[in-house]
C-alpha cells in the first residue's frame, strides 16, 4: 500500500500545481488574442481602425477574421503558435517601452508583415479559391498561387494588399460595393 502513496501523492501534486498554471496561461491565451487587446498600443490603434473598416469585419457573411487569424501561425500548430504570439507579444512591448510611439514606422512594420505572410495564413479561411465560375480571372490568378512554378512563387498579399489595413473614411461593405479586382492582378 505505501508504494502506491509516493506515485499518488506525485500525481496529486502535479495535478494541484499544474492545471493552474495551465488555465492561467490559457486565460492569458484567450484575453490576449482579441483586437482590443492588440489595440491596447497606441502603436497599434490605426492598423485597429482600418482593419474595423475592412471586409474582413464587415461582409455579408458575418465572418471576422480578426488580428490572430492573419498575423500568426493556425492554434493548431500548439509550438508554433505559443512562440510566435510570445515572441511577437515580447517584441512589441520592448520597441513600445525602449522607443516609444514616435519611432513606429507603420509602413515599414507593414511591409515586414506583409513579406512574413504565407499564403497558408489566408488559407485558413480561403479554403477553395479555385472554384470560381463567376470570375475566370480570379480563378486563374489563383491557380498561379496554388501551382506555382520554380522561380515564380506568389503570395496571396500579392495582389490583395489592400483589403484590410487600408485607411478608409466609412465601412466597405462588400455586398454594396462594386466587384473587387485585386490590385496585384496586373503583375500577372
Amino acid at each position: 500500500m505505501r508504494r502506491f502513496l509516493k506515485p499518488l501523492f506525485l500525481v496529486s501534486l502535479g495535478v494541484l500545481v499544474g492545471f493552474p498554471v495551465f488555465s492561467m496561461t490559457y486565460y492569458t491565451m484567450v484575453r490576449t488574442s482579441t483586437p482590443e487587446f492588440c489595440a491596447s498600443c497606441h502603436e497599434i490603434v490605426p492598423a485597429y481602425q482600418s482593419w474595423k473598416t475592412s471586409t474582413h469585419v464587415n461582409n455579408a457573411q458575418g465572418v471576422v477574421a480578426d488580428c490572430m487569424d492573419c498575423h500568426l501561425p493556425a492554434p493548431h500548430q500548439t509550438v508554433d503558435f505559443f512562440f510566435s504570439k510570445t515572441y511577437h507579444g515580447i517584441k512589441d512591448v520592448v520597441a513600445h517601452v525602449l522607443h516609444g510611439s514616435e519611432a513606429y514606422d507603420r509602413e515599414k512594420n507593414r511591409q515586414a508583415a506583409y513579406d512574413s505572410f504565407t499564403n497558408d495564413q489566408c488559407q485558413k479561411c480561403h479554403r477553395n479559391i479555385l472554384y470560381m465560375p463567376h470570375n475566370r480571372g480570379a480563378m486563374m490568378a489563383h491557380r498561379t498561387v496554388l501551382y506555382d512554378r520554380s522561380g515564380r512563387t506568389r503570395k496571396c498579399v500579392d495582389c490583395h494588399r489592400d483589403l484590410v489595413h487600408v485607411d478608409r473614411p466609412q465601412y466597405r461593405y462588400k455586398q454594396f460595393a462594386a466587384p473587387y479586382r485585386a490590385s496585384g492582378l496586373a503583375d500577372i
